[in-house]
């Protein structure tokens, strides 16, 4: 059966995550439910990543095996079509090596969060953003970012439900960029790693925000980290405002 990598863009407001469910909407039903449209026996689909509700994607890759030898283009906009009105859209489609696999070939994920500080109301990223109505000190976020760079004991920073092996995993980076925003300033948080863990990213974020709220100082983040216990951890903040940016490979399948 001829494989397929498929490259997903996503808006998680209205799914109760990446993975089917039985009684709530999920992305990979959706893809699932087109590819149906397509060919009726289509095996269950993999992707890199399962992110959480309410999160997005701007380069989910999945990858599927289909018994019809695809043009890649007609495939993708075949999908297209029947995704409809779903907010889910193949991005890019590729003919893939059977020993491709979305999940377990990947080499690196990166995540966005956008925070955006300003007091009134999100309007047009409504949904997509988190809001906080205070000020914040990027440079402390960095420097409290800068603490958590590097292979870590990273149980502080992690869900009491997940199911990880072990709680130790390397950062490559975890960057805060500033940009204007109208009425305020939009905050995005680049992160870098080969895996997470579940809510690891959000609670990063969320523990960076009381440090550039100045609730929080540096020095407590790596406090925090060394804790190596989840009740030193700051909130976790909303899912709205991540996105799964991308997912590296040792050959890139859509080049």
């Amino acid at each position: 059966m001829p494989r397929y990598a498929l490259k997903i863009e996503y808006g998680g407001a209205p799914f109760a995550g990446w993975q089917r469910q039985k009684e709530q909407p999920s992305v990979q039903g959706a893809v699932e439910a087109a590819l149906a449209k397509l060919e009726p026996d289509v095996p269950t689909i993999a992707a890199a990543g399962r992110t959480d509700a309410g999160v997005h994607a701007l380069g989910q890759v999945a990858h599927c095996d289909l018994a019809r030898d695809w043009d890649p283009f007609r495939l993708s906009e075949a999908l297209n079509y029947h995704l409809r009105p779903d907010p889910v859209a193949i991005v890019a489609c590729a003919r893939v090596d059977d020993d491709f696999h979305a999940r377990f070939s990947a080499i690196e994920r990166r995540y966005l969060f956008r925070l955006v500080s300003r007091r009134a109301p999100l309007v047009h990223d409504a949904g997509n953003c988190w809001r906080v109505v205070q000020r914040l000190d990027a440079d402390a976020m960095q420097a409290g970012a800068d603490r958590l760079i590097g292979r870590h004991d990273f149980t502080t920073f992690r869900s009491t439900m997940c199911q990880a092996d072990s709680p130790v995993k390397t950062l490559d980076e975890l960057r805060v960029e500033t940009l204007p925003y109208p009425g305020g300033t939009e905050f995005r948080f680049h992160v870098r790693a080969r895996s997470f863990l579940h809510n690891q990213v959000r609670s990063f974020v969320g523990t960076l925000e009381r440090v550039g709220a100045g609730a929080w100082t540096p020095d407590h983040v790596t406090t925090a980290l060394e804790a190596r216990d989840r009740n030193a951890c700051g909130p976790v903040c909303p899912p709205e405002g991540l996105y799964l940016a991308g997912v590296t490979y040792p050959t890139d399948p859509f080049a």
